[in-house]
């Protein structure tokens, strides 16, 4: 076998894996994971390495700043956002971050958190925070296009949508598997795809969308009543039982096409109290404020060190 068949063969294993699981720390931290490292080889792009580790394009993009998502440079060595700080909410059933684009799902009794990379709302469609209920399970679900969809597909695209797509076939998608939500009038889903593309992007018009695999394998897991909530936490931070205070920085999502001005970021009351205690490294805080690279750092090294060499002396 060639090394490139091999190769092939390998990211097809690879990419089929269902989920990031991690034990749930028992000390009291948020901190799960651990970051991973991936070298870039020959003809390798970005959506390509996401799907190897199931983590989200744009969270990739974010985590490794000016590398062509399209032409990475062979040989370049790549940080995989496989670590996070869990978001400051009830860690039960299911957890969105619109802003990660993630999903936590809390198994129940296994003491364990997986994490998936999910696609969100587009912009002007944009998936709306929400704390609610799966409603109903459908497996096969068909596909019924609202007229305000299709409006916009056919602004959007030019193409007329059909008014139905039947359950299981290749063109339906929302894949084979959907969980619809309580919120609202039960129009939004966790639901599969039929595209190749899109995980851990803003392309849907509003529902959740996830990998064949990851919602066939979450499907089996939940039921209905199991708790939704869809939050918006740009940055998350956290005092572990070790002292150390760490801060997670994600772009905040836009509210009109191209928009090239960075966003303020909204900090909840208890981040902007935690980011205002007095061992936090202020020049630390403004850099990852400003880079945003979605992953775990420490903000309290300096003054730890500091406070280790004077009980030295």
């Amino acid at each position: 076998m060639t090394f490139r068949v091999l190769f092939i063969a390998l990211l097809m294993i690879t990419s089929s894996v269902q989920a990031n699981p991690y034990p749930l720390p028992d000390d009291g931290s948020r901190l799960v994971g651990r970051l991973q490292y991936h070298q870039v080889i020959h003809g390798q792009h970005l959506a390509q390495i996401g799907n190897m580790y199931n983590v989200g394009l744009i969270a990739l993009m974010e985590a490794n700043p000016g590398v062509d998502p399209f032409l990475p440079k062979a040989g370049t060595m790549l940080t995989i956002p496989t670590q996070a700080l869990l978001p400051d909410v009830a860690h039960k059933g299911i957890v969105i971050n619109l802003a990660e684009l993630r999903l936590y799902f809390f198994e129940p009794k296994t003491n364990k958190v997986h994490i998936f990379p999910i696609g969100i709302g587009r912009v002007g469609r944009e998936t709306p925070e929400m704390a609610t209920t799966i409603s109903m399970r459908i497996p096969n679900p068909s596909w019924t296009p609202t007229k305000g969809i299709r409006a916009d597909h056919l602004e959007r695209t030019g193409e007329v949508l059909p008014p139905m797509v039947a359950g299981g076939s290749p063109d339906n998608p929302l894949g084979l598997y959907a969980l619809k939500l309580a919120y609202g009038d039960g129009s939004y889903l966790i639901h599969g795809t039929n595209k190749d593309f899109g995980i851990g992007m803003r392309v849907s018009s509003g529902c959740i969308r996830m990998n064949p695999a990851d919602i066939e394998w979450i499907f089996d897991k939940v039921r209905k009543g199991t708790p939704v909530r869809v939050i918006n936490q740009t940055v998350k931070a956290a005092r572990e039982p070790d002292g150390k205070l760490i801060i997670e920085v994600h772009s905040p999502l836009t509210e009109q096409e191209g928009d090239s001005v960075s966003r303020k970021i909204d900090f909840s009351p208890k981040v902007r109290s935690l980011l205002a205690e007095s061992d936090v490294d202020s020049r630390q805080l403004k850099q990852e404020l400003e880079a945003q690279l979605g992953i775990p750092v420490r903000l309290n090294i300096r003054a730890q060190l500091s406070a280790v060499e004077a009980n030295a002396h």
